[in-house]
């Protein structure tokens, strides 16, 4: 018996930490109709089973997350059209940096989005998954859920101030700051081992292996937009209007 249809378009969108994958996906949300937000960050395990590595918590792996609790949200977006009504975001408590995108762009895209949408008759909620290891062969499964993949790309330099310029992260028992060389110990290390597969010769500062991302179905954002959120948007949004217009 085939299965029913899909009820919500499913986008993930991944990458290093300090990106801007949240960043992106709030802006995608203002301007993609019947669009919410899932963050993988939501599904932490709690504070005592998190793994410790070299006598530190280690946040950034996968060892750290509840995989079944997230895919039993994934499994509830796609047959119901809507986030699993008894999940509270913590992650959207966290503060991210300013996009420094102009209002005038937003609101262009917004009311090219909506062109889209008339011509398309288009009434499928849009579900922007934000994750920093959606697209890992260790979760391949889950990567496999989405119809659209997009991620985003920075430079070790610049994720490395991004993380450290911040406070800290709401957690389900309080409050989680990085202590000193989080970033060289746990962060990027943990990156390179589970994206290292996406780019020529596993260097994650490098040029993306165009081969492995197309059969993994991932865009890769150009380099151009790596220093710029505008750009990276009108990227995202191409991607995902191209996706809208192939659905049925």
């Amino acid at each position: 018996m085939a299965s029913a249809p899909a009820a919500a378009l499913l986008l993930g969108i991944s990458g290093p930490s300090s990106s801007g994958k949240t960043t992106l996906s709030r802006l995608l949300r203002d301007i993609l109709p019947q669009s919410f937000i899932l963050h993988l960050d939501d599904f932490y395990l709690e504070e005592r089973n998190i793994p410790i590595r070299e006598g530190v918590q280690d946040w950034d792996c996968i060892e750290s997350l509840d995989l079944n609790g997230f895919r039993e949200a994934l499994s509830h977006i796609k047959k119901h059209g809507s986030s699993p009504p008894t999940l509270v975001s913590k992650e959207d408590q966290n503060a991210v940096g300013e996009h420094r995108v102009p209002a005038e762009l937003i609101e262009e895209l917004k009311q090219r989005v909506q062109a889209l949408v008339a011509e398309k008759s288009w009434n499928m909620p849009i579900a922007i998954i934000d994750g920093f290891l959606l697209f890992s062969n260790e979760m391949a499964d889950i990567r496999d859920l989405f119809d659209v993949r997009l991620f985003l790309r920075t430079s070790y330099r610049t994720a490395k101030t991004r993380r450290e310029a911040r406070t800290g992260y709401v957690t389900l028992e309080g409050f989680w700051e990085d202590p000193p060389g989080y970033v060289d110990q746990i962060v990027w290390p943990n990156y390179v081992k589970d994206h290292s597969f996406l780019f020529q010769q596993g260097d994650v500062e490098g040029e993306l292996d165009e081969d492995v991302c197309k059969r993994a179905g991932i865009h890769g954002m150009p380099r151009e937009a790596e220093a710029s959120m505008e750009q990276c948007l009108e990227w995202a949004l191409q991607k995902i209007e191209d996706a809208m217009s192939r659905r049925k």
